[in-house]
């Protein structure tokens, strides 16, 4: 090795454990970006806060969330008996009276979870919140890595069942949407602003949940031999052209939940009047 490659016996090594262990190079920076790096994190734990905080509020509120024809994608289905009365809506009240809090909290558990354990979203708030790592090229502040091996976070192997079960979610919002050409009188062949919102945020819905790495790997993932698969191989194309934009995706579609049942709650409380376009 060549001399004045390794540093001299006399100075001091970096921290044990981690990043900083002996085995790794002596350097005295904690990073050599001089870019806005923090950015991007910062940014991460902005967008989700804001979210997490809009979303508590409005599933704790148990008002405000049903106004004909709209239904929040919050409250959809409703599997409580204290949901409002929704005509041909997603009302079934599998849970019967003993539920006395928001209904919200049935469904809400499923959507949340598919995002939760979703992995772009894994690495949005692990960088986010844990700093683990806060970026490329930047060193973590914790002492050792475990990854997904203990609990809680050995439970984001089960992304893939939570798949499942946002399909089914996806399938109810569909109906929803559908419902939403209706008028408050409940009948057809009425459009309304809000039934823009609803499809816009219907299509996000599917596009993320279909962008899905566990919905690449169900199309076709499995396959070892795509010329005997030729459709299962043209829908592993498609999913895997969405797959390239899972992160723009999983925001956009984040927003546009967010953006409907907040339509849905300015028309409920009275501050707003949905505008008809036919």
């Amino acid at each position: 090795m060549a001399t004045g490659t390794e540093p001299p016996a006399t100075e001091p090594q970096p921290r044990s454990g981690g990043v900083r262990a002996g085995t790794r190079a002596a350097i005295d920076a904690p990073h050599l970006r001089t870019d806005r790096w923090w950015l991007a994190p910062a940014g991460t734990v902005a967008g989700l806060l804001a979210f997490i905080v809009y979303s508590t509020w409005r599933a704790f509120a148990n008002a405000d969330y049903y106004a004909a024809p709209y239904v929040s994608p919050f409250y959809s289905p409703c599997l409580a008996e204290n949901c409002e009365p929704m005509k041909a809506g997603p009302n079934w009240e599998i849970f019967g009276g003993w539920w006395g809090i928001s209904p919200a909290i049935i469904i809400l558990i499923f959507p949340l979870g598919f995002r939760l354990t979703c992995y772009y979203y894994r690495k949005a708030y692990y960088r986010g919140f844990w700093a683990s790592p806060p970026a490329c090229a930047v060193a973590e502040p914790h002492q050792k890595y475990t990854g997904e091996t203990r609990f809680p976070l050995v439970l984001q192997n089960i992304h893939r069942y939570f798949f499942y079960a946002a399909l089914l979610v996806a399938g109810i919002l569909t109906y929803d949407t559908v419902l939403a050409f209706r008028d408050e009188n409940y009948e057809w062949g009425h459009m309304g602003l809000g039934t823009l919102v609803f499809l816009v945020n219907i299509v996000l819905i599917w596009a993320y949940t279909l962008s899905c790495h566990s919905c690449r790997h169900v199309v076709g993932g499995k396959l070892k031999h795509f010329s005997k698969h030729p459709v299962r191989y043209r829908m592993w194309q498609w999913v895997g052209k969405l797959n390239a934009r899972h992160m723009l995706l999983a925001w956009a579609s984040l927003v546009s939940v967010a953006l409907a049942d907040f339509y849905v709650y300015l028309v409920a409380s009275g501050a707003f009047d949905d505008p008809r376009l036919f």
